[in-house]
């Protein structure tokens, strides 16, 4: 039995920034993530994806912000159990005792959820034979970008994910093409703007009000069949076809827990973001409370206000003093 004060499930940038902010109080953490890595999706989904509003930073690469958070939290020496899912929790004379699906068990008096989406797939288009052509042509999550230096790329969607990735390509593919459906996107109105000077550019191909109705190839995706509105379908051919249409959500065995849930959502206090059974914290994408905005230092900020909690129901007898880090500094565990 593993045993620490705030068992922490979700490895990603606002568990891990938990653990910062925990370490300050003198409080262990133990990470549990269904990943084999830490990072959550800055690290299985886009590490070389660039974050602009981190404090900071003007601009910060997903994955090099997931290694600068594990070089910060180093000096409190954080517990990981990385590639098993949180599946049962048990609320024992006061202690959570946390069962995975591998059978480790971790016991705390403090839960932190911080899993991000929860457990995700990709939505993917229905297309025939689609299955035949993934991970030889058809990918739904880009990790390593530079697998498409100098390669026909063409991306499929209308939101941030397929504008964001269309104009990094743009600099490193030999040819980019977006299809969206519409004519109108759903991203931000700075990315669809920069599709657009692109596109005048020559630099992308933008083809609107159609849609991606076919693959082509064999063993090996040599080409796409694009249906535009008015036009008879076309074959394009390519080298890699990116369906980015988002990702599905499903909180997994966390909805079974007793947690009050809006929409694959869990509902905070924002006071602590507390949830409705003390003890039991949710940080980051996966709570919801109004005016809830998913951004990563969003997250941080609820990390730091729910630590504050934390440590009053951990020490009850013991007072807290807040301390100013320029003043304290880093004392290690």
């Amino acid at each position: 039995m593993i045993e620490t004060d705030i068992l922490i499930i979700g490895a990603g940038p606002c568990g891990l920034f938990t653990v910062f902010e925990a370490g300050l109080l003198k409080l262990r953490c133990h990470l549990v993530d269904v990943l084999p890595v830490p990072g959550g999706q800055c690290t299985e989904i886009y590490p070389k994806k660039p974050i602009y509003d981190i404090p900071g930073y003007p601009s910060i690469l997903a994955g090099e912000l997931i290694d600068n958070l594990m070089e910060q939290i180093a000096p409190f020496k954080p517990g990981f159990t990385l590639g098993e899912r949180a599946e049962k929790l048990e609320d024992i004379e006061g202690h959570f005792i946390l069962t995975t699906n591998k059978g480790t068990k971790i016991k705390a008096p403090v839960v932190a959820i911080a899993g991000g989406l929860g457990s995700f797939e990709p939505r993917k288009p229905p297309l025939e034979k689609l299955e035949h052509f993934e991970d030889h042509g058809v990918d739904y999550i880009i990790r390593d970008p530079e697998k498409f230096r100098d390669k026909r790329v063409i991306l499929a969607g209308g939101g941030d994910s397929a504008l964001d990735w269309t104009i990094y390509l743009s600099a490193i593919a030999r040819e980019v093409t977006l299809v969206h459906r519409r004519s109108a996107f759903r991203g931000a109105p700075d990315s669809v703007e920069k599709i657009h000077d692109l596109a005048a550019q020559g630099l992308v191909t933008l083809i609107t009000n159609a849609e991606v109705t076919g693959l082509s190839g064999n063993g090996k995706l040599q080409g796409v069949l694009i249906d535009k509105d008015g036009v008879a379908p076309q074959l394009h051919a390519t080298d890699y076809f990116l369906p980015l249409f988002g990702l599905s959500p499903k909180l997994g065995p966390i909805a079974d827990w007793g947690l009050q849930i809006d929409k694959n959502a869990i509902e905070v206090n924002t006071l602590d973001y507390s949830t409705n059974i003390p003890g039991i914290y949710a940080i980051g994408d996966i709570n919801t409370y109004p005016g809830k905005l998913k951004l990563i230092l969003c997250g941080f900020h609820e990390a730091t206000l729910m630590v504050q909690s934390a440590f009053k129901r951990i020490h009850p007898d013991r007072k807290l003093q807040f301390k100013y880090t320029t003043v304290n500094g880093i004392e290690a565990l």
